[in-house]
Parts: C-alpha cells; structure tokens; sequence
C-alpha cells in the first residue's frame, strides 16, 4: 500500500471574479512534482447564490501549456472560449479543456442558474501537458454526467464514478495526454474503501465533505490527502458520508515553471507566453 506523505487542509477562501469562492487545496509551486501530473485545485464548496440579473462568474483570460477540468455537482455554469467552444455545465457534468498553444476563456453562472440563484458547489483541477504537447492546438471535451461510468460498491455502500482512466472494469470518458486517474467518490459511513493507484504514480485524496480515516490519521472537509509514490493502492474508513476525489497518475518527469495561468518548462517558455498573449496571439472571444 500506499503510505501517507502529509495531510493538509484550507481554511481560507479567496474569490475567482465575483462568481467563485475557492480553497485552493494544492498548487504547482507548492506540490507540482508530488503529485504531477497534477497541478492545482480550486474547491468551492456549497454557498447559495440569490437571484440575479447580472450573470456572476470569471470574464475573459488565458491559459498554456495545461489543461483545466471543470467539474459541477451543484449550479450551472456558462462556457465559452477563444476556440470556438462553449455550452452549460450542470450537476455531474465536466468540462475538460486543453489550452494547449493558447485560448481565452470565461466561466459565466449560467443565465438560468442566474435568473433563478441556488446552492454552486464546484471543483476545478489543473493537469500538466508534456513538453511536446504544451504548444499543440487547444481542445475541448464537454463530458454530460450520463456519460462518466459508474462503480457501485457492494452492500450499498457508495459510488464511484470514473471520469478519466479506469476502476473496476469501467473507462472513464475522458481523453487523457498521460496516463491518470480521476475519480468522483460518494462513500457512506462506516465503509472500508481500498482504491487502486500504481506503484510510481502520484496519489492524492482530496476530501470535499466528510471524514475519513487512513493510517490512523482524520481528514475532514476540504483536505488533501497526499500518498507516497511507492505502494500500490489505498485504504481508508469513511467516518462520515464522504464526497472526496481520488487521483493518481504517471508523473511527467519534465520541470515546471510557472506564472499565474501559464504552464510550461522553463522561465524563457513562461516569458514569450506573456508576450504572445499580449500580442493578441490567443485568439479573441466572440
């Protein structure tokens, strides 16, 4: 098995825009190489929304060299880019863009959730790209909640739900650049869950609500549960109904360098992405 490397927790909350209140629970300059090819993730947690005439959200800015994943377990959200994409993001849905060479986007409150307000819970997380895919061409996979394939654990005792890679003979729907796994748990009290991760690759648990136990160590909301990459597989007792992500992945042996929205490999990379977007280079949103 798997042996933890540390647990860590965020109590603070900081505002993306005006329409997103996150804890950022890890982020490249802090935790890039242990758990690449992960790179940072935002939790907003639950928090009610009034009605509104004026649409709440994150208006128009860039990304290189990753790619984000965008995934709604309540509200709706708004999507468009410099590419040409766009759509809503409901309950159980996910957004999986790759910025690739470069795009602008915006992530708007839907006009319905808008209009009519309600409970936004949300994550985002940010995945590296590998030296030669850093600059291909963007991308973009709108995956409907119907599609991610569902695991359920014997006696009733939660759900797994596979968004990228594979658990229990389900793939999930995402196209991957790396080989990874990202998993959305549901898990009720008392339950022992075991979790495939393999020997090498990053692990990393990340608690939305609940409590767990693993190695005689509590992990509550919003914590970060980080693994060793040596062992396979974890282990843990849900001492609480508990909503939590699981990740693993093959680490992208490669430097990582970084500034705000932009991901590459080195300072010189960072340095004409800064340029190239001050240059108009990433395209315009309609």
């Amino acid at each position: 098995m798997k042996s933890i490397v540390g647990v860590h927790s965020n109590n603070q909350t900081h505002w993306v825009g005006d329409g997103f209140p996150v804890r950022t629970l890890f982020s490249y300059s802090t935790m890039g190489e242990q758990l690449s090819p992960f790179l940072m993730l935002d939790y907003a947690s639950p928090m009610l929304f009034l009605p509104s005439k004026q649409a709440k959200g994150v208006g128009s800015h860039p990304h290189r060299g990753f790619e984000t994943v965008t995934i709604v377990f309540e509200g709706e959200l708004a999507h468009k880019d410099s590419a040409g994409n766009g759509g809503t993001i409901g309950p159980g849905d996910v957004q999986w863009m790759t910025a690739g060479a470069g795009i602008l986007h915006e992530e708007m409150h839907s006009k319905k959730f808008t209009q009519q307000g309600g409970r936004l819970s949300m994550a985002q997380l940010w995945v590296n790209l590998p030296a030669q895919q850093k600059m291909r061409p963007p991308g973009y996979q709108a995956i409907q909640g119907e599609a991610i394939p569902t695991a359920y654990l014997e006696g009733e005792q939660g759900t797994i739900r596979v968004i990228a890679g594979a658990y229990a003979g389900l793939n999930g729907p995402a196209k991957t650049h790396t080989a990874m796994q990202v998993l959305d748990l549901r898990i009720k009290k008392g339950a022992v869950t075991s979790m495939p991760a393999p020997n090498q690759w990053s692990a990393a648990l990340i608690i939305l609500s609940g409590q767990i136990e693993i190695e005689k160590t509590i992990a509550g909301d919003a914590s970060l549960v980080v693994f060793s990459h040596e062992g396979e597989g974890i282990e843990f007792l849900a001492l609480e109904d508990t909503h939590a992500l699981m990740l693993s992945g093959e680490p992208i042996d490669e430097p990582i360098a970084g500034y705000g929205p932009f991901v590459m490999n080195t300072p010189a990379e960072i340095a004409q992405a800064i340029a190239d977007f001050n240059a108009g280079q990433f395209g315009r949103l309609a």
